[in-house]
């Protein structure tokens, strides 16, 4: 349980408490993966050309990838609660190297498949460890704070947009690969060394006056629920339900966006400094993407989580709708684009936050990892789903609608039926 690590409650609670210190290694651990997910679609292009295959096969990659990062989700959440974070993510860079560098060196589909699965089981063990980490340190800021992490997640891929289109159209996807597959592996290998998990019954100084004036916005359990008894619980269904939703929304423009740019020659316009309308738009989308996840986590610690839920879903399918009206022109495509980003970037604060505060702190990494695997239900939806979607109807605008529907259902689901659910449960918790 890494009790080297772990520091003495006294210390914990002390002013010098290094808990706003373990969130920079977890931070920078969640930037090293991001291009997992969120750079895939630069890729997917060549790879069409590369492997003689159609869009819908190649982007099954990105949802093995998914797949294995949701699935193994909850084991590797356990596995974190039980051998703490260093070691997990330790075996994690290893994971996530085979992942990026093997991508560039495979030269058939399934292999692609594999070796992209390999990374997505690393990226699961990096992202519940570190979202885990923000969880138990900060139960005081937790929207906020899980934000940060999570938002690191969606910022990561605004920094090496660039490069790595620079790389692909200079020296090759394969080298693309190579390269920032080395470079990500050492950065979380780096990381993970810094992580440590709080001792068993830590509080952070002042909780009991912090915690009636944090649930007088947000509804905080009293009981800490084991895995067991959360899925016995009728809420985490419903809170299963609109994760699987709003996940497939924003995946659905995660993957095709690169595709969606071609179609209409974003690729090839250029603006300014060696941007194109494309990889503008994709760096805008991560920018805001991640900084949304801090920003509606704090939002949520002040009106609540399931208000903001419904108003940034709601916001999301306005956003999408407005894509279908305008598309075609460039700047609106990279103003709109940014906007639906920034809206969906919230779901990774909070939902893991809602799972702590309705299931309790102490099993929180590992509740919240079998949450996330409706992050792969979503993701069948979006990658061969919709390309299956624009193949049979020859346009991308019934793909936009699917998304806008996900999200009127989900904003429906959080406010008239989550929210009152969830303060009966918690009022029936005190009692």
């Amino acid at each position: 349980m890494e009790r080297r690590n772990r520091l003495t409650a006294v210390q914990a609670n002390s002013p010098d408490s290094p808990r706003w210190r373990v969130l920079i290694p977890s931070v920078a651990a969640m930037l090293a993966i991001a291009n997992l997910q969120y750079a895939w679609t630069l890729f997917t292009t060549d790879l069409t050309r590369d492997f003689h295959a159609r869009l819908d096969q190649v982007q099954w990659t990105l949802t093995f990838f998914i797949i294995a990062q949701t699935a193994l989700f909850p084991i590797n959440a356990y596995l974190v609660d039980r051998f703490g974070p260093r070691l997990i993510v330790t075996l994690a860079g290893v994971l996530v190297t085979v992942g990026w560098v093997g991508s560039g060196l495979v030269n058939s589909l399934p292999a692609l498949y594999v070796v992209y699965a390999i990374g997505g089981i690393g990226a699961g063990g990096v992202y519940s460890a570190c979202v885990g980490v923000a969880m138990k340190w900060f139960p005081d800021r937790r929207g906020l704070c899980v934000g940060v992490v999570a938002g690191s997640y969606g910022f990561g891929t605004a920094l090496t947009t660039l490069p790595i289109s620079y790389l692909i159209e200079h020296r090759g996807y394969r080298t693309a690969f190579i390269i920032f597959g080395a470079i990500q592996g050492v950065v979380v290998l780096a990381a993970a060394q810094f992580l440590r998990m709080p001792p068993v019954g830590w509080l952070p100084a002042g909780w009991e006056a912090i915690k009636a004036k944090v649930q007088r916005k947000v509804h905080q359990s009293t009981r800490d629920y084991a895995p067991t008894e959360m899925l016995r619980s009728g809420s985490f269904y419903l809170l299963y339900l609109m994760m699987s939703l709003v996940t497939a929304s924003g995946l659905m423009l995660t993957a095709q966006l690169k595709p969606i740019g071609v179609t209409y020659g974003y690729d090839k316009y250029a603006l300014f400094g060696g941007f194109t309308v494309l990889t503008l738009t994709l760096s805008l989308n991560q920018v805001l993407n991640g900084s949304a996840r801090p920003f509606f986590g704090w939002v949520s610690d002040r009106i609540g989580r399931y208000d903001t839920m419904a108003i940034v879903f709601v916001m999301e399918a306005i956003a999408i709708t407005l894509l279908t009206l305008v598309v075609a022109r460039p700047f609106w495509f990279i103003v709109i684009s940014a906007l639906m980003f920034f809206a969906w970037g919230d779901i990774y604060s909070l939902f893991p936050a809602a799972i702590a505060d309705i299931f309790g702190s102490k099993h929180a990494t590992t509740n919240y990892g079998i949450q996330y695997t409706a992050k792969g239900v979503g993701s069948i939806l979006a990658g061969p789903g919709a390309a299956l979607l624009m193949a049979a109807t020859n346009s991308w605008i019934p793909v936009f609608w699917a998304a806008v529907a996900c999200n009127v259902i989900a904003a429906g689901l959080a406010l008239l039926w989550l929210k009152p659910r969830v303060a009966r449960l918690v009022r029936e918790d005190h009692d």
